[in-house]
């Protein structure tokens, strides 16, 4: 594999630096080029690496390409990023695509896949359980079950269902780990191995790492590590409606249902969190302001899709603050994407060039 050589400004080639990329790597533009002033960036990174603690990297697209791009020091391009619940919206691209090769549908009951996990006497409520409703995070359960030991399908099988499904939303990561077993069920490979060959290596996506239960499952919920520019990737194919190089690699169908609101979630305890949390989910995606949809992670992993400007925002982080992740965002790159190109501002990117290269990751603040 040809050895990448980016530079810690960020901004790339746009910024004078002269950088080897992979063959598959996405393309790169300087952001005035792409319509927004380098000014927006630097306040994106300022507020990012003032108000935030602490930030690992960034990278803003426009139209397809990179037009910025930072990681706090020590981490670096090339090294893999815990990502959390971001991993469910991987696992939900699995399901589409188990349900599009007719592996399965939407409206299967769960119980179905795992007779042998099911319990002595199954509620009504289980018994009605659907692919759906686990994509919807509205199982039907009061409490999420716990992963003690496992994960495991018989865990989660073995908690009381409260309401119906579909009724009740209730942010489950077992419920999405019984999703990758469904995939491994109707498949015969783990959602890792079922993703390979038809999302990781079409979008360049080298060595994905996804931990696996003691079950053999994928973990679907959490689990998966990427690097930025990968995940940066997921983002673009679904703004794209999941095409990429003029072929069809997730359908448009599922891309529009997974990224519109499915269900209400406004009154579940992740409301407290924020504004973006109260806009809608689908499945496994969450609905943001502005129009917006994202893959969400603890800790501040995301992806987050912007249709109306033609944008995708990848972040990792290690912080409690994911609120000021999205603020720093909508406050000071959202305002300044352009419908033109603008002209070259060489001493704006060389202030972003300065600011990125003394990034450097702080401990967390006291609250």
């Amino acid at each position: 594999m040809m050895n990448r050589v980016r530079s810690w400004m960020g901004v790339g080639a746009l910024l004078g630096c002269t950088l080897l990329v992979q063959a598959q790597s996405l393309p790169r533009s300087t952001p005035e080029a792409e319509g927004i002033p380098s000014s927006a960036i630097l306040e994106f990174v300022q507020a990012a690496d003032k108000n935030v603690d602490t930030f690992d990297s960034f990278m803003v697209l426009r139209h397809g390409k990179v037009i910025a791009e930072g990681w706090w020091k020590p981490n670096s391009a090339e090294a893999p990023h815990i990502l959390n619940s971001v991993s469910k919206s991987f696992t939900s691209t699995a399901v589409g695509l188990a349900i599009h090769d007719h592996k399965l549908k939407l409206d299967d009951r769960v119980m179905k896949f795992f007779p042998a996990d099911a319990p002595p006497d199954p509620s009504a409520n289980l018994q009605a359980m659907t692919v759906r409703d686990l994509l919807t995070m509205s199982g039907g359960h009061e409490v999420e079950p716990t992963r003690d030991g496992g994960p495991s399908v018989k865990q989660f099988l073995a908690q009381p269902v409260v309401f119906q499904p579909g009724t009740h939303f209730l942010y489950n990561t077992m419920g999405t780990y019984v999703l990758s077993s469904i995939v491994t069920k109707v498949t015969g490979q783990t959602a890792l191995e079922y993703l390979k060959p038809r999302l990781f290596r079409p979008l360049g996506i080298e060595s994905p790492r996804w931990d696996a239960s003691p079950e053999g499952n994928s973990l679907g919920g959490y689990g998966l590590y990427l690097r930025t520019e990968d995940i940066a990737k997921l983002g673009q194919l679904y703004l794209q409606k999941g095409k990429w190089n003029g072929k069809q690699l997730v359908p448009r169908k599922w891309v529009e249902q997974a990224t519109s609101k499915q269900i209400d979630n406004a009154k579940e305890s992740h409301s407290k969190i924020g504004p973006d949390w109260i806009e809608g989910y689908g499945f496994q995606f969450w609905r943001c302001r502005h129009n917006a949809y994202r893959a969400d992670g603890a800790g501040g992993q995301f992806i987050v899709v912007m249709p109306d400007q033609d944008t995708v925002v990848a972040i990792t982080a290690d912080t409690g603050n994911m609120r000021g992740e999205l603020n720093a965002i909508w406050d000071h790159l959202l305002p300044g994407f352009g419908d033109k190109p603008l002209p070259a501002d060489p001493a704006g990117q060389a202030k972003v060039n300065e600011a990125i290269a003394a990034l450097v990751a702080h401990p967390h603040k006291k609250n």
